[in-house]
């Protein structure tokens, strides 16, 4: 599994709760439209474990099965014009990519991916 992670604050000037508002309607349904996504999630990012103030106020993930299906989804032409405006509404942006190596759940199950 690829998993694109986003960190990010916003500008001083837009208001937090118009933004979350937008962010799990129009643009989460428009992210659920990306080609090969399987999942995605909006986080607000509450604490930092030292008790300090987190580096950023949110993070947004998606997922694809593959490398091949991420390669095809993000890099569409479409969906990098679409997220060249999104990224308009927010500041500090930091889009990482990763590969999923191995998970476990609570109930002990524990697994190891392989790409």
């Amino acid at each position: 599994m690829i998993r694109l992670t986003v960190l990010y604050n916003l500008p001083p000037d837009e208001d937090e709760e118009s933004f979350v508002e937008w962010r799990l309607s129009q643009h989460q349904l428009s992210q659920g439209g990306i080609p090969g996504v399987v999942a995605s999630s909006f986080h607000r990012i509450t604490d930092a474990p030292d008790g300090g103030a987190p580096p950023y106020r949110f993070m947004t993930t998606a997922d694809w099965p593959d490398r091949a299906s991420f390669e095809a989804g993000f890099y569409d032409s479409q969906v990098q014009a679409k997220m060249q405006e999104d990224v308009k509404r927010i500041r500090d942006a930091v889009f990482l990519v990763s590969e999923l190596l191995g998970s476990s759940r609570d109930d002990g199950l524990q697994e190891v991916h392989s790409g």
